[in-house]
């Protein structure tokens, strides 16, 4: 087998298993309907052919090494006027006469790759007015409001102008698969209408060639290719590139692939659309059919009109997609301003967000909470399906229709999310706007089998194209609808849309944070509580000045938390506490005891938390501090006072001498329970200054009742009048 560039096979030495990287632009030969010359640019002199060319324009000589100017006629006049010219695009047309006697020719001319001059010659038909014509096609394509109408107009116009049995309008997928997206046929033919074919119908080379040469003409699909006289161009020393030349053999593969469709001829002409090839006008005869080069002209201006108006369609329909999406914008900044908040615009009417991209369901996963609309899964699979798209949607975006072939863990979901599309709304990868799909069971009709793309003959080393072409019907499942390149953009739109929302509402977020923050400072700062507030690495974000006063420091204020420890007694307990703290997160409550300046020791109660945003996350911590002085002074008074006042007024059990004495005692044990519930409720009170004082009160009050009880008389023997009633 001969090979191409590279290790691709040469012009018809592929087969099916590597027709991908057929040369098929290095033909190296031609269809019998034309004849090829490469002319030098310098003298005009042919120094290539196609080997009918002399036959062709009608002399009995070869004319390879023969200047066009010999050849007669006005050819090379024409040829000379373009030496010069840039034409590696698009070739230029000519009309001429050569030959003898002299033929009128239709001439097409281009610069191949390595130089020369490309001239294809084929005969002229008279010349027709097709105006008119052309006016009212282009009004039709004009007046089509959607691509369907569109595409309808476009098949029955073609067939008008061409005169072939079929014509369909062939339309890409995403994948490269290609559906007959409308079609106008004779009546006795089996429709294709609906009919899908696999992507692999029509390799990429082919696809790039449809690209650069815009019509297609086969006369004949049992045609006997024309060789090129020599076989690689003398001026390259290689096989003459042909991607320009409309004469260009087809494929042996791709001739067999009509045989077995029967068709006898075809005119297959480029849709561009966006600079890419968006589809295919295609169109099949029965039998042979020539197209004249004005014809082919007409065709292939038309195409370019329905090109714009496809652009123009879908277009439109991308800027519905843009007005909804700025709608939905403006309500969202509107409930800022409203409500404070934006994510209630986007969720109060399910119809904004799901019917932009025909979505089924949407979730939002922000600042660790997830919001829905629709039909979506459950809150931790929402967040497991978060959690698997952050890195794929790098790059901003992410689509799949078939979510359970991706990731077969989520294959339970299918009949909700079968289809997904993702975008980030921030630059945190964890926040992210889903839009869900559900499954759609569907029935996909092929134009034959696309799962079998060869036959096989009686000899096993013979592939070829399949033969049969019958509907085959595929039942589709676990897939939701494509994601279309509108949805694509639309889904793009409305992330950067709500990208621009997040960033205002945070932006108004700091300028509401800070006057709080700047209120908040205030009252921390004239607090007489001592606060210290620190960031998550220890650095000291305020300490209000009771604590700075508490601590002495005077224009020395401490900037993070490891300057704490050496201001109290035992630094070492205190670093460790503050350790565990930052490290562990550990709450830290207790006692301490700050060493003074003056060399006192001033007791202190701490109260140390972490904060926290989540359970991952840690914000700062906040420490309080509480001068326990004047409480621990209340509690020596009141230990103090129920030491005295226990010592100081009950009498050992041995000096009790008389039932008086006994009735006193008693006495004296009601009154100091009384007193000591009194020192409870003081020493319970929150004003530990005045404690010593009150509780010394008590105490007063209590001696005094003693000695008052120390005058009363409980034991003498009773006598008349004793008893404080004279008798009568």
């Amino acid at each position: 087998m001969g090979l191409g560039q590279g290790n691709s096979p040469a012009f018809g030495t592929a087969n099916l298993t590597n027709c991908e990287r057929e040369q098929i632009h290095l033909a190296a030969s031609i269809q019998p309907h034309g004849a090829l010359l490469l002319v030098r640019e310098t003298d005009g002199v042919i120094v290539q052919a196609s080997a009918n060319a002399s036959a062709f324009i009608g002399l009995g000589k070869n004319i390879l090494g023969v200047a066009l100017g010999d050849l007669g006629g006005d050819l090379w006049e024409h040829v000379r006027q373009h030496i010069g010219d840039r034409l590696d695009a698009i070739p230029v047309a000519v009309r001429c006469h050569l030959g003898d006697p002299r033929q009128p020719l239709n001439a097409l001319l281009h610069h191949p790759p390595g130089g020369g001059f490309v001239v294809e010659i084929e005969r002229a038909g008279s010349r027709q007015d097709f105006s008119e014509r052309i006016e009212q096609a282009l009004q039709a394509f004009l007046d089509a409001s959607t691509l369907q109408s569109l595409c309808d107009e476009t098949a029955s116009i073609f067939q008008d102008f061409t005169g072939y049995d079929r014509v369909m309008v062939y339309r890409f997928d995403e994948a490269g698969h290609g559906e007959v997206f409308s079609e106008t046929k004779k009546p006795e033919l089996e429709a294709f209408l609906g009919n899908r074919y696999p992507a692999s119908d029509i390799p990429q080379i082919a696809r790039r060639l449809y690209e650069q040469n815009r019509v297609r003409l086969l006369v004949d699909i049992n045609y006997t290719p024309v060789p090129l006289v020599p076989r690689h161009s003398p001026i390259t020393g290689e096989d003459l590139d042909m991607s320009l030349c409309f004469l260009r053999s087809v494929s042996p593969i791709h001739v067999q692939y009509l045989q077995n469709m029967g068709v006898g001829a075809t005119l297959v002409i480029s849709l561009m659309v966006g600079g890419k090839l968006w589809g295919l006008i295609s169109c099949h005869h029965y039998s042979t059919r020539f197209l004249n080069f004005e014809m082919r002209s007409i065709c292939e201006l038309l195409a370019e009109v329905i090109g714009t108006r496809i652009t123009a369609l879908e277009s439109f329909t991308q800027g519905q997609g843009e007005l909804s999406v700025r709608r939905l914008e403006q309500r969202m900044v509107e409930s800022i301003s409203r409500e404070g908040d934006w994510r209630n615009a986007l969720f109060d009417s399910a119809r904004s967000l799901l019917l932009p991209l025909n979505a089924t369901g949407a979730a939002l996963l922000f600042e660790g909470q997830v919001m829905t609309t629709g039909e979506v899964p459950g809150t931790e699979q929402i967040r497991d399906i978060g959690r698997w798209l952050e890195p794929r949607i790098a790059s901003g975006c992410y689509f799949t229709s078939n979510l359970s072939a991706q990731e077969p863990a989520f294959a339970p979901l299918t009949w909700v999310a079968s289809g997904v599309a993702a975008t980030r709304v921030s630059s945190e990868s964890s926040e992210m706007l889903i839009w869900f799909r559900n499954e759609r069971v569907r029935t996909v009709t092929w134009g034959g089998n696309p799962f079998q793309k060869i036959a096989v003959g009686d000899d096993p080393a013979d592939l070829s194209p399949r033969r049969s072409f019958a509907q085959w019907h595929q039942v589709v499942e676990g897939t939701s609808d494509p994601w279309t390149s509108a949805d694509m953009t639309t889904a793009r739109l409305i992330g950067a849309s709500v990208t621009d929302v997040i960033l205002q509402f945070r932006s108004v977020r700091i300028l509401i944070t800070q006057d709080q923050l700047e209120q908040v400072l205030r009252q921390i700062k004239s607090a007489d509580q001592q606060v210290v507030v620190a960031s998550a690495d220890g650095r000291i974000l305020e300490a209000n000045a009771s604590f700075e006063a508490l601590l002495g420091t005077g224009n020395r204020p401490i900037r993070s938390l490891d300057e704490l420890p050496p201001y109290f007694a035992d630094p070492k307990d205190v670093d460790r506490k503050l350790q565990a703290l930052r490290r562990s997160r550990q709450p830290w409550r207790g006692e301490v005891e700050l060493a003074t300046n003056r060399g006192e020791r001033k007791p202190l109660l701490v109260r140390a938390d972490p904060v926290m945003s989540s359970p991952e996350r840690v914000l700062g911590f906040v420490l309080l501090f509480t001068d326990l002085t004047e409480r621990k002074a209340a509690e020596a008074a009141r230990r103090r006072f129920q030491e005295g006042i226990l010592q100081s007024h009950r009498k050992p059990m041995g000096q009790l001498n008389s039932r008086g004495d006994l009735m006193a005692q008693n006495l004296m044990s009601t009154i100091i329970e009384n007193a000591q519930l009194a020192a409870l409720e003081i020493t319970d009170g929150a004003d530990t200054a005045g404690m010593p004082g009150m509780l010394e009160s008590v105490r007063a009050s209590v001696a005094r009742t003693a000695e008052v009880l120390e005058q009363l008389s409980f034991g003498a023997e009773e006598t008349p009048g004793q008893n404080g009633v004279d008798e009568a």
